[in-house]
């Protein structure tokens, strides 16, 4: 028997192994990541495969949707930040194939698309092309605010969020609705005791946390990556409004409470200063907001948004918040010219301005305006006949929108604190005798203005 060569056993043994290696490599490559979404090829310009994953994602996303006629548009933050800087150039620039991966390779978890409800149906068939083209996806309802009101708490839910994940990149798709105020909201991220806490990071969402406002917006249609895109028109204004979009809802459910306890006022003196105020409202926030003035409700307006989700009839007046800072001289023609002529002008603009316009009939806009020190903030007050002066105190807060009267305004997002620091602990009980200089828990005395000085800050009209 003819002795058998080791070396070549060996030699044979190893190159059956490599070949195994390198069709199990193949079949890896070219037929599991096809079917799974696991792995892609690099897309040019990318400095790593997982560089490469994200933007095969978003195109295998962003063909998906296409392909059942659904639009969306890029709010992805880091994303818009990084084509803001490029902004001009990206407009500019011709469809031709990128040099680079440089938007959405960039290192991230998500991105982040919005979807307007009304542009789409509700459709089984996405979802099924979706799991077909290896995508896991997980929607997130809750209930529909805009159905909501004194008389019924719907409870209806409404699609609010999607996750779409592939290999190790997910896709957040952010669901806007149109409200009555002529803007749109998303609701917040809430996830049902079944849900899979674990199918993304979570708490890593822009959009999750809590409901937001926003206004609509232009869109653009550019090339990023290669990927044809739609993306606000003006990205750094999108992302400013993104960093002020909170939104809190009436609290219809209190308010339905209170109503039990203390019946509303439903006469006609009632229902038609609701309509006078409705209507002044909505004349001083086009006004404000034309002047690029930043203001929200305060005083009997907030308590009224905040305890029964109305105007409070009885207070005969509407009462909006801007700090200082705010100020602009264009403020007292711009209500002129509104046909809102000045009754009185308080203070000056260093020290406790507060201005006052008449409405119809005997309904008067105030306009208080605040001043921040390093642990609170204070608006002023003054006592035309004596020149004494009053200053209200209240805790730092910052701004959220809501919707009030059919508007979007704002509120101090710690309303709780600012109700109770003006109306004190028994808030939610009707006052109908208030006395300003008095009445409130955080009025303090403040001085007297010098009488040289009166012809200035005290200007009654």
């Amino acid at each position: 028997m003819q002795k058998i060569n080791k070396n070549a056993v060996l030699a044979l043994l190893s190159l059956t192994s490599l070949v195994f290696l390198l069709f199990q490599l193949y079949y890896y490559k070219f037929y599991l990541s096809q079917k799974n979404g696991a792995v892609f090829s690099k897309v040019r310009g990318s400095q790593s495969g997982q560089d490469s994953t994200r933007w095969h994602v978003v195109r295998k996303f962003l063909g998906l949707l296409s392909s059942h006629n659904i639009p969306v548009y890029l709010i992805d933050p880091l994303i818009l930040g990084l084509v803001d800087k490029d902004f001009e150039q990206i407009r500019s620039s011709p469809d031709g194939p990128s040099p680079e991966c440089k938007y959405f390779c960039a290192p991230r978890d998500f991105t982040t698309f919005a979807l307007l409800d009304k542009t789409w149906k509700h459709e089984v068939g996405l979802f099924r092309t979706a799991e077909k083209m290896g995508f896991q996806w997980l929607k997130i309802i809750n209930k529909d605010p805009r159905l909501d009101g004194m008389d019924d708490l719907s409870g209806i839910e409404i699609p609010l969020h999607y996750i779409f994940k592939l290999a190790s990149h997910a896709i957040h798709l952010v669901v806007f609705y149109e409200r009555s105020g002529n803007y749109l909201w998303h609701g917040p991220l809430r996830l049902k005791q079944h849900m899979d806490r674990k199918f993304v990071p979570f708490r890593k969402l822009h959009f999750g946390r809590y409901p937001g406002a926003y206004e609509k917006p232009e869109l653009l249609l550019v090339s990023i990556d290669d990927l044809k895109v739609q993306i606000p028109k003006n990205p750094s204004s999108f992302l400013e409004e993104m960093s002020h979009s909170r939104f809190l809802e009436c609290r219809y459910r209190e308010a339905r409470a209170f109503f039990q306890l203390y019946p509303d006022d439903a006469s006609l003196d009632a229902v038609e200063f609701r309509k006078k105020a409705k209507s002044l409202l909505h004349l001083a926030a086009l006004t404000l907001n034309n002047l690029g003035v930043k203001f929200w409700l305060s005083s009997g307006t907030c308590l009224g948004w905040y305890r029964q989700c109305n105007v409070i009839p009885h207070s005969k007046d509407v009462d909006l918040g801007v700090f200082i800072r705010d100020y602009k001289a264009d403020i007292i023609p711009a209500f002129q010219k509104a046909g809102l002529p000045l009754k009185h002008k308080f203070g000056k603009v260093e020290d406790s301005l507060e201005l006052s316009f008449q409405g119809e009939d005997d309904v008067k806009l105030d306009i208080f305006f605040f001043y921040e020190e390093d642990d609170h903030i204070w608006n002023g007050g003054t006592q035309a006949k004596s020149g004494k002066k009053f200053k209200y105190l209240f805790p730092k807060f910052t701004l959220c929108w809501t919707e009030f009267v059919e508007l979007k305004v704002h509120v101090p997002c710690e309303t709780l604190q600012y109700v109770e620091a003006n109306y004190g602990p028994d808030w939610k009980v009707p006052v109908k005798t208030w006395d300003w200089k008095s009445s409130p828990s955080n009025v303090q005395y403040n001085g007297v203005w010098p009488v040289d000085e009166w012809d200035d800050v005290i200007q009654i009209y």
